[in-house]
């Protein structure tokens, strides 16, 4: 065998680096690769690591997706250990559990609602025929705080099960009670305050139709929510790019959220003719308190519950400022801290408050959804997804 010339060895590629690339990244993803369920879930967990299509091509692949089916080839299965119980998620909830679930809220703030409206102080000169073995002051009082009691427990368990149900990590409870608190009775606050209150003992006047129609719009929530994950997992077995994934997902995102938004205003626009007391500027508002509500649930759901967090408390950070400027007035010398408030109150409404502070975020999160959710890992089959004929 003849020795080769200087031209044929110039001619031969430099191999450089290990002759195995992608041993070291099984190495270093050995848990990972072991326990996934399909190499999807491998490209959702070298996505959260920061593994691009770009570095996948350092370890001689065309994109994340390829790389993650030669790990899953690779790397043997873990065993489960003996006597393992299955998850609480492996258990599938009938449709109709699920759906009753998740309008109890609904109905619930509806009997709410119903009873304070029976417990109204009964007009002068008419008979008082007392129904609770409670002084008459006390009554409502006390029947409105079992309501609000009874109406969170019923919303903690429709956002524990289902759709709604964020693994990670939840939504803050203290920034959700404000909003919320504040769509309610945020009208009767800042009139009190303007007008030199509030008097004691208050009596708050809340936004029943306001109240009534977010709670109702927990179903239509689950629903787009459950329609977003179904496609979304699609999108993401059938992309063989990130660039492709993202292309594919944010129509979803963008569907997802018209579709409740329309659902929402349809709730409101309901409970709002049963009920009396919402006009547009009420509409408005309680619309987008609604929609921040789902996309930080949404973003919660698959693995952003950082960024919801932050959507809620500026939110609740802009609401507060409004009755505070107002307080703030009040000191000699600081009139003019209030004036920015009276006037978007006179020109738009007490309503116009909760409807900036709640928008605004949630066009950030929105924007901020267009970005995260369009990820391999916000749809990791690792999140097992109930199939699309049982969606409530």
């Amino acid at each position: 065998m003849t020795a080769p010339t200087r031209k044929e060895t110039a001619a031969r590629p430099v191999r450089r680096g290990p002759a195995d690339p992608v041993r070291a990244l099984m190495h270093r993803h050995q848990e990972l690769c072991a326990h996934a369920v399909d190499p999807l879930e491998i490209a959702a967990g070298l996505e959260a690591h920061g593994v691009t299509d770009r570095t996948a091509a350092r370890f001689r692949h065309r994109d994340v997706f390829s790389l993650a089916e030669e790990l899953y080839a690779r790397v043997p299965r873990a065993e489960p250990e003996p006597g393992a119980a299955p998850a609480p998620e492996s258990v599938p909830r009938s449709r109709g559990v699920r759906a009753a679930l998740q309008l109890l809220p609904g109905a619930v703030c509806a009997a709410a609602v119903a009873a304070l409206a029976a417990v109204e102080p009964a007009p002068p000169g008419a008979p008082a025929v007392p129904l609770i073995a409670l002084p008459t002051s006390l009554v409502r009082p006390a029947v409105g705080i079992a309501g609000i009691l009874l109406v969170a427990l019923a919303l903690r368990l429709a956002v524990r099960t289902g759709p709604l149900r964020a693994r990670t990590g939840g939504l803050p409870v203290p920034w959700v009670c404000w909003t919320v608190a504040y769509a309610v009775y945020g009208d009767w606050l800042l009139a009190e305050l303007l007008s030199g209150g509030p008097d004691l003992p208050p009596h708050p006047r809340a936004a029943a139709a306001t109240a009534v129609g977010l709670a109702f719009a927990v179903a239509p929530a689950a629903w787009c929510a459950r329609w977003f994950a179904v496609r979304g997992r699609r999108g993401l077995a059938a992309s063989r790019a990130l660039v492709e994934l993202a292309a594919r997902v944010r129509p979803l995102l963008l569907g997802a959220t018209a579709l409740f938004l329309a659902a929402l205003v349809a709730v409101l626009t309901g409970a709002g003719a049963v009920l009396g007391g919402m006009g547009e500027a009420d509409l408005a508002a309680a619309a987008a308190l609604g929609v921040l509500l789902f996309l930080a649930r949404l973003l919660a759901v698959h693995g952003f519950p950082g960024a919801a967090a932050a959507g809620l408390a500026a939110a609740a950070a802009l609401e507060a400022l409004a009755p505070a400027l107002v307080l703030i007035a009040r000191l000699p010398g600081l009139a003019p801290a209030g004036a920015p408030v009276e006037l978007l109150i006179r020109h738009a409404g007490a309503a116009a408050v909760p409807a900036l502070a709640c928008a605004a975020p949630a066009l950030v999160l929105l924007a901020y959804g267009l970005r995260a959710l369009t990820g391999a890992r916000a749809h990791s089959p690792a999140l097992p997804a109930e199939p699309e004929a049982d969606q409530p």
